[in-house]
């Protein structure tokens, strides 16, 4: 399935294919902030749909991964980084994604404040 996504002020748009089974809320010291629901995916299914450019980039930590948020209004669109195995992932913030209904998505509480 197609999906589309956007911070606030649609500054970022992008487009995500994949079917939604899961979302991973983390309690690490960035997740546990601002609240995002993670759904993850191979980066090649990730397609930014506004330049690059609009999405400013945090890392912390052991540099990883890159946060990707929105320079004006704030919002974690989707953050990019590798998966245990070496593969190129992007973590999608399910809350910026149109149309679909969270609570109907099984959610597993990762411990990143343990690791």
């Amino acid at each position: 399935m197609l999906y589309e996504g956007s911070c606030h002020c649609r500054a970022i748009v992008f487009e995500v294919e994949g079917t939604i089974d899961g979302a991973l809320a983390c309690n690490c010291s960035i997740c546990r902030r601002r609240g995002s629901l993670l759904w993850f995916v191979p980066h090649e299914q990730l397609r930014l749909k506004t330049p690059a450019a609009a999405a400013s980039v945090y890392t912390f930590n052991k540099h990883v991964i890159q946060h990707r948020f929105c320079a004006t209004c704030g919002i974690h669109s989707h953050g990019e980084g590798s998966d245990p195995q070496g593969n190129v992932t992007a973590a999608i913030n399910l809350r910026c994604i149109d149309g679909i209904d969270l609570d109907a998505i099984p959610v597993r509480h990762y411990d990143g404040r343990s690791h």
